[in-house]
């Protein structure tokens, strides 16, 4: 079903219904990088273990994310997106309850299996609901709205954070879970592929979970277990990621269809995404760290910080989406990193001298008016370069590209720079690498900006319907003089006119 306009009721429902499963997603974001110091403190966390704590949650969302838009796909976008935010909001609770580290990281890791069955359906329920001229808006008003999630969790994250417990952040997901599941089932529209296979890529699930596992536990565990095993555990996740290609391409029911990555808007979309995502995930991760071990803010004002961002993807993201629909998506694409590289090099900036009026807000207001132009723009190229019965594949891919790079940036940077143990919490140490990470991060950016001026092509226009002249205009176009300059000599008289010298042959008569 994809003729739903989204100036309807029912439009506006499915919207909210993606917006809520997704906004609860990016709430979640939000509060655990600002809650991450009081955690460490409270539970005796170490570099490490913070990492676990994001990356678990990162790692099985981008391993079983394809998993989640192929059973989509399959058995019904909606009937798996509502799934996914019962298991999300049930493994939110269990983060809640978590009495250590290793519990925190196991409960992280089964919120990222449940949001491996929601996020992709919530952007297969609006590629899937809406017909195919409002897709653009619909995206962009799903990008901004998200966007009230994000505003609120600072605020209302931060306060639980600082003034109650970090575990009232979590919990906080359960009404807002209720609500999702309410307004899908009431609203949305179901929908799947009508040709899928029956049969599932279990190897090529194993192949992809164990590539991005043993990559990530090479890059966060290196200091314990030494170059050597760490080089050793890292190859053994690269020729997984190489079987993972071979299955693919043998298998008659691949979890990620390879023809699709023979669209080159399709590949170099997904090719940006994983440079801005690893950007967006590694800036966040390091900016809480920072505003609260260096400059010494509390939950509440790190997390407030970046409010700016938030407010701008409220306030204009359904418009770049519309700007994009209206020019094409090549040069949003292009100038939202290179606008985003701008922000994170004014941010690198930010140390124990800073203001939050000179060093921090520039540097957010820059990255965010950056993220406006290129979030909806790059979700809809993706999805439009995609049959639309690949919807939910489609979108499992971006998001599990965009999470693979969040994921092995937050894992890999701070080895790179040589954050270990509980330097997290020493201004000293922290403070160097942090300069040197959002620099690592423009430069990320900046990478992705000219990726898509290189590779993206904007649609080429529909054709023009051709108008049938009326009656009336058939004859005056008969009668009208010759245009100047034209000669009427010839048979064939003068273009577009009748000629008098030939007067059109009267039928023949019907013979007996």
């Amino acid at each position: 079903m994809s003729d739903i306009g989204l100036a309807t009721r029912t439009g506006r429902l499915v919207v909210t219904a993606a917006v809520l499963g997704s906004g609860m997603v990016m709430l979640d974001g939000t509060v655990v990088n600002v809650a991450l110091v009081r955690v460490g403190a409270e539970l005796g966390a170490s570099m490490a273990d913070l990492q676990w704590i994001t990356n678990g949650y990162l790692l099985a969302l981008a391993s079983l994310i394809l998993l989640g838009g192929s059973l989509g796909d399959r058995f019904g976008r909606r009937r798996v997106f509502v799934i996914g935010v019962i298991w999300f909001t049930a493994a939110s609770v269990a983060c809640g309850l978590a009495q250590s580290p290793v519990q925190l990281v196991v409960a992280r890791v089964l919120q990222g299996v449940g949001g491996a069955l929601l996020t992709p359906g919530s952007l297969a329920l609006l590629q899937a609901s809406f017909r195919r001229e409002d897709r653009a808006a619909a995206i962009g008003a799903w990008s901004g709205l998200g966007g009230v999630a994000a505003a609120i969790g600072p605020f209302i994250g931060g306060w639980l954070v600082e003034y109650a417990s970090w575990r009232w952040a979590f919990l906080l997901n359960v009404p807002i879970g209720i609500a999702t599941v309410w307004v899908a089932q009431v609203a949305v529209p179901e929908s799947r592929d009508e040709l899928a296979s029956d049969q599932f890529d279990v190897v090529g699930a194993l192949l992809a979970t164990a590539a991005l596992g043993l990559t990530t536990f090479a890059l966060i565990e290196h200091a314990s277990l030494g170059a050597g095993l760490a080089l050793a555990v890292a190859g053994l996740g690269v020729v997984a990621a190489g079987g993972f290609v071979a299955v693919e391409r043998a298998s008659t029911h691949p979890l990620v269809p390879l023809d699709l990555f023979a669209s080159r808007q399709f590949s170099a979309a997904n090719g940006m995404t994983l440079l801005v995502y690893a950007a967006l995930g590694a800036l966040f991760f390091f900016l809480s760290l920072q505003l609260q071990t260096v400059l010494g803010w509390g939950p509440l004002p790190a997390g407030v910080a970046t409010l700016p961002i938030t407010v701008l993807m409220l306030l204009l993201a359904a418009r770049g989406g519309r700007l994009a629909a209206r020019i094409g998506p090549r040069l949003p694409m292009t100038l939202g990193p290179l606008v985003c590289a701008v922000g994170a090099a004014l941010l690198s900036g930010v140390d124990a001298g800073s203001t939050y009026w000179t060093g921090v807000l520039p540097g957010v207001t820059v990255f965010g008016l950056g993220l406006t132009l290129l979030v909806a723009p790059l979700t809809a190229t993706v999805l439009d370069a995609a049959p639309d019965r690949y919807a939910g594949v489609a979108s499992g891919v971006n998001n599990a590209v965009a999470r693979a790079g969040s994921l092995l940036a937050v894992a890999a940077l701070p080895a790179v720079l040589g954050l270990t143990g509980e330097d997290y919490a020493d201004p000293a140490a922290f403070s160097a690498a942090y300069a040197s990470a959002m620099w690592i991060c423009s430069g990320m950016l900046a990478a992705g900006g000219v990726l898509s001026w290189l590779l993206i092509r904007n649609p080429a226009p529909p054709a023009p319907t051709p108008v049938q002249p009326t009656a009336p205009q058939r004859v005056a176009r008969r009668l009208a003089p010759a245009p100047a300059g034209w000669s009427c000599a010839g048979a064939e008289g003068c273009p577009g006119h009748a000629t008098a010298a030939a007067p059109e042959p009267e039928p023949e008569p019907e013979r007996a």
